[in-house]
């Protein structure tokens, strides 16, 4: 087969130009980005049950005999006001006889004197026998009888079908026990398992389709009345409360149920139902829907506007319709994805990678929060070829996001060799490189803001931290790339565009355990930015550069990197115990820095870096698995890297810069080793050799020769 020769794309670093007829052998196929309502197929299964609020129990009022049930077995039809059983109670004819007594008593004596006042006695024995489960239409036969009886009749307190008999003739009973359990069967529930996936379209009021094996074809229908507050962790899913109508008595308790949901989806991943707009639903019988206020016809509670409940109620507009890609589009990369867009005028079939953040799957679409354009063409068949392409051609790509060289960037069973230069992928800047004054101010503006977020992380504010990425969105949107040309505004657009997806994910964080993530990420593509275009590092690179850094407390910043070390090759053996052990040692060499030798700019930075680190080295101690360990591990990785750029790490061994794309769901994580044989602490045996780049540690100073061993293993 003839080999087909190799074109330079043009544009952007994640381009890549193909000729027509390469585009027909990888089958691309492209559709428009486009907003548009789609729906959202909830499925799940459960089974039927008793509707509570129609479960009645019949009990004995009285202590006494059961002389006789008038219910022999369990199944049987009873409406309401039926005799259900006959109980012998000495109590019972006590309080009649009081009864019988006092109405003997009115009528013989006054019912009031001069000194005293009226005292209804007969009214108090009345009560007493309606707390003991009289009605008055026995009352009034006692006290037209005019003598006690010593049997009291228990009559069924509602319709339904008798579901439990517990007690037998001749039982005795105490006050409270039960005898009878009585269902009402013509309305039921259906408990369903919606996946936490799931949960952003279900929403109450909503209706259900459901079929059963008996029926076969037949499809039920019913509202969802209630929506689990809390997850079952063992089953990763919450129950889903359906109210179902069952006045033909088809369905039965215990019956297994498939059932679907079918949402609407409008924009910012809202439901949408327009045959609500206006309406007035019952906030506890979702199947009470009226036109205007007024009161549940069954429980009598207020109605409440349907758009309360969490519906878009309006007629459908273009505003309202989501911008959607196919699922088919997006190569995940966890909360983000890259799709592969189609170069408008180019000369040949050219496609740009470009990284977006997706919103929740809604059936055969993904709602897209950031990233793309109504009318943009994005490929939808063979994304993994030309994500292949970028991978050989050593540009950033779906699995080697930084790029890589030679199409071997993601390491899983060779141990990985440093470039001649010491840099795997990266394009730094030429030494000296001159900015145009405005746009070195948007970009120091732009780290300004990464070091606000990195404030907030510390503080620990959800709120802060989410006002701190708003920040940076609207410093990452005041970029001029226009102040560029060629490659270098390439890499300008393509941080931009990195650090508008962290903006925008920053901005809706709900968890300290996500803004960690995150801001992990935005630390990375800061550092890489300032990297690729001389700048600041978090705004002190220039005092870096001036800083004078006593050579006795470099050497002491060395004591750091043996327990680090150990804790690498703990966590790289699956050793917790082992990690846990080297802990107790960082926290002492790091207790036992001395700072005195520094002064000005160096003793303010390192004030900084010590309780950055300190408060790492208390995360540490407080983990107790590998999943935590290699969490906070991620973090003091990075912090080492931060104070070998700022101070310098001498060690006797050179030290090695590891990255493994895939850590903690795709974001990647980097650590430090004395040799270039990959052991990846982030997943251990699993993907021991796992790693996208490998390069030295640049400007290392070895210590002076009596600390010459301390680091060595």
């Amino acid at each position: 087969m003839d080999l087909v020769p190799v074109k330079k794309s043009v544009g952007g670093i994640r381009t890549v130009s193909i000729s027509p007829d390469v585009r027909k052998l990888m089958n691309i196929e492209t559709v428009p980005v486009a907003h548009r309502y789609v729906t959202a197929e909830v499925r799940m299964v459960g089974k039927v049950e008793y509707d509570e609020t129609r479960l009645a129990h019949i009990t004995a009022w009285v202590s006494g005999r059961l002389d006789r049930l008038f219910v022999d077995f369990t199944g049987v039809q009873v409406d309401k006001g039926d005799h259900m059983v006959s109980i012998y109670s000495e109590e019972l004819y006590s309080a009649q006889e009081e009864l019988i007594q006092s109405l003997k008593y009115q009528s013989e004596r006054p019912s009031s004197t001069r000194f005293t006042p009226s005292v209804d006695l007969a009214e108090s024995a009345r009560e007493k026998l309606r707390l003991l489960g009289i009605t008055d239409k026995q009352i009034q036969e006692i006290e037209q009888r005019a003598r006690p009886s010593d049997h009291l009749t228990i009559y069924s307190p509602v319709s339904g079908i008798v579901i439990a008999k517990l007690r037998q003739e001749g039982d005795r009973v105490r006050t409270g026990d039960r005898i009878y359990s009585v269902a009402d069967l013509t309305q039921l529930w259906v408990q369903l398992d919606a996946y936490e996936s799931d949960l952003p379209w279900l929403r109450y009021g909503q209706d259900v389709e459901f079929t059963t094996e008996a029926y076969p074809g037949d499809v039920f229908h019913g509202r969802i009345a209630f929506i689990d507050p809390v997850l079952n962790a063992a089953t990763r899913t919450v129950k889903v409360r359906v109210n179902v109508s069952n006045k033909d008595g088809r369905l039965k308790p215990e019956m297994f149920v498939r059932a679907i949901v079918r949402s609407k989806i409008a924009a910012g991943g809202r439901v949408l139902d327009a045959s609500l707009a206006g309406k007035w639903i019952s906030p506890m019988h979702p199947e009470i829907v009226k036109d205007g206020p007024g009161n549940c016809d069954i429980c009598g509670m207020p109605l409440v506007r349907a758009e309360t409940l969490g519906y878009v109620t309006a007629e459908p507009s273009d505003t309202a319709k989501p911008l959607v890609i196919p699922v088919s589009a997006a190569l995940l990369t966890g909360t983000r994805a890259i799709v592969y867009v189609q170069v408008p005028d180019a000369p040949e079939p050219t496609y740009e990678g470009r990284e977006i953040v997706l919103g929740p799957r809604a059936g055969d679409y993904y709602l897209v929060k950031s990233g793309l354009e109504e009318g943009e063409l994005i490929v939808t068949n063979g994304t993994f070829k030309l994500d292949s392409a970028l991978q050989i051609s050593a540009k950033p790509s779906m699995m080697t996001p930084e790029g890589g060289g030679g199409g071997g960037g993601h390491n899983h069973g060779v141990d990985s060799e440093p470039t001649a230069n010491g840099e795997s992928m990266q394009m730094a800047g030429p030494p000296g490189m001159s900015l145009p004054p405005a746009l070195q101010a948007q970009l120091h503006q732009v780290l300004g803001s990464v070091a606000f977020v990195g404030e907030a992380i510390e503080e620990a504010e959800l709120q802060a931290i989410r006002n701190a990425y708003s920040q940076l969105g609207t410093a990452v949107s005041s970029l001029d790339e226009g102040l560029l040309s060629g490659d270098m505004r390439a890499q300008l657009e393509e941080f931009e565009m990195l650090l508008r997806n962290d903006a925008v994910e920053g901005k809706e964080i709900d968890s300290l355990q996500d803004a960690d993530r995150i801001y992990l990420v935005t630390k990375r593509h800061t550092e890489r930015l300032q990297a690729m275009f001389g700048l600041s590092h978090g705004q002190h690179q220039m005092e870096e550069q001036s800083l004078d850094i006593p050579a006795e407390f470099r050497n002491q910043l060395s004591q750091i990197v043996r327990p680090y070390l150990a804790i690498s090759n703990a966590l790289a053996a699956d050793d917790a115990r082992a990690a846990a052990a080297a802990i107790s040692g960082l926290h002492q060499a790091v207790s036992s820095l001395n700072s005195q030798s520094l002064d000005g700019k160096a003793a303010e930075r390192w004030t900084a870096e010590l309780s950055s680190l300190s408060t790492i080295a208390a995360r540490l101690a407080t983990a107790n698995d590998l999943e935590s360990l290699r969490s906070a591990f991620a973090l003091l990785s990075e912090e080492l890297l931060t104070l070998q750029r700022t101070f310098g790490l001498p060690n006797s061994d050179q030290l090695y810069e590891l990255h493994c794309p895939m850590a903690f769901d795709g974001r990647g994580a980097s650590w430090i080793q004395t040799d270039a044989a990959v052991r990846n602490p982030y997943y251990g045996a699993s993907m021991l050799k796992c790693a996208d780049k490998v390069a030295p540690l640049a400007d290392q100073e070895p210590p002076p020769e009596e600390h010459a061993g301390h680091n060595r293993e």
